[in-house]
């Protein structure tokens, strides 16, 4: 399971994060790929005029497969895990750009600069996800952003579907449509101090700030994360500079946070948040936090 999310600063800088949550390590560091690196896609194909990537990922056979990661021209991507949902092609199809599932970050993050490019790109685009034991089968979905806005992009049995994301945030399943209708189960929530009222003869007072977003759910399911974050995201205020953002995205992340003992998974294992990670569009740096460690790793 995992959250991601995007904001723009006051001075109109992207931010972009999110929580990876499983029960164990994939051996996950923070990776660079250089301008000059020679992708060797699974399916052929180069990278017209590639951009410097940075992100979180593993390496596999001498490419670098991110989970998130962002290019040096602001726009960035992050895969999170959409089962019973993702469905993909087992082999390339003639005539389309057959992108490997795993490779489709470092595709998006190297060729393009803006969404609206991915966007126009993605109409003759077919992601593949071969059946391999040598390689697991991935069940994704992509939160993709840019200073100007955000999209998520779902490729299931019926095709691929790119929504736009207004309020630049994401779970895992069911499918992001139903999370925006989802929604509207708490449209009376707010942040306000909600303000004396009477029952018959007796007035009622809050006891402190936050009465007005009871209904807001606390559990770790992703229809309740999804709920969580947006709320958050959508109401922190706007931020200037550069360690205010950094800890915005932290603080938003950690109200979607898995702890360790909260949600066991099906084969007995605890699920929990194994990393945070972001990016600052601005300074264009790339931070990590793993739970327990040390904060703030910087690449």
């Amino acid at each position: 399971m995992c959250t991601g999310i995007r904001f723009i600063d006051a001075e109109g800088n992207m931010v972009f994060g999110r929580n990876l949550d499983w029960s164990f390590s994939y051996g996950e560091s923070i990776l660079v790929t250089p301008r000059g690196f020679s992708c060797d896609y699974t399916y052929g194909g180069t990278d017209k005029h590639p951009a410097a990537v940075i992100g979180v990922g593993v390496e596999m056979n001498g490419m670098p497969m991110y989970f998130d990661c962002a290019n040096e021209n602001g726009l960035a991507i992050a895969g999170l895990n959409f089962p019973g949902y993702a469905s993909f092609a087992s082999e390339p199809e003639q005539g389309r750009v057959n992108i490997l599932t795993g490779e489709f970050p470092l595709w998006v993050a190297r060729n393009f600069n803006t969404v609206d490019e991915v966007e126009q790109a993605l109409a003759n685009v077919t992601l593949v996800s071969p059946d391999d034991p040598k390689r697991p089968k991935s069940f994704l979905h992509w939160l993709i952003g840019d200073a100007k806005r955000s999209i998520v992009v779902e490729q299931m049995a019926d095709g691929m579907h790119i929504h736009h994301d207004d309020i630049d945030v994401l779970a895992n399943q069911p499918t992001f449509d139903w999370h925006m209708e989802n929604l509207r189960n708490y449209m009376n929530v707010g942040s306000d101090m909600a303000e004396p009222t009477a029952w018959g003869k007796h007035t009622l007072t809050a006891w402190g700030a936050g009465v007005s977003m009871h209904g807001i759910p606390g559990d770790v399911s992703s229809p309740s994360r999804f709920v969580r974050v947006a709320y958050a995201n959508t109401h922190y205020p706007v931020q200037s500079g550069e360690t205010a953002n950094i800890a915005r995205l932290f603080h938003t992340l950690a109200s979607v946070q898995m702890v360790e003992g909260m949600a066991k998974m099906a084969d007995g294992k605890y699920e929990r948040t194994l990393f945070t990670s972001g990016y600052y569009a601005k300074g264009r740096k790339q931070t990590r936090f793993r739970p327990n460690r040390p904060p703030f790793r910087l690449a």
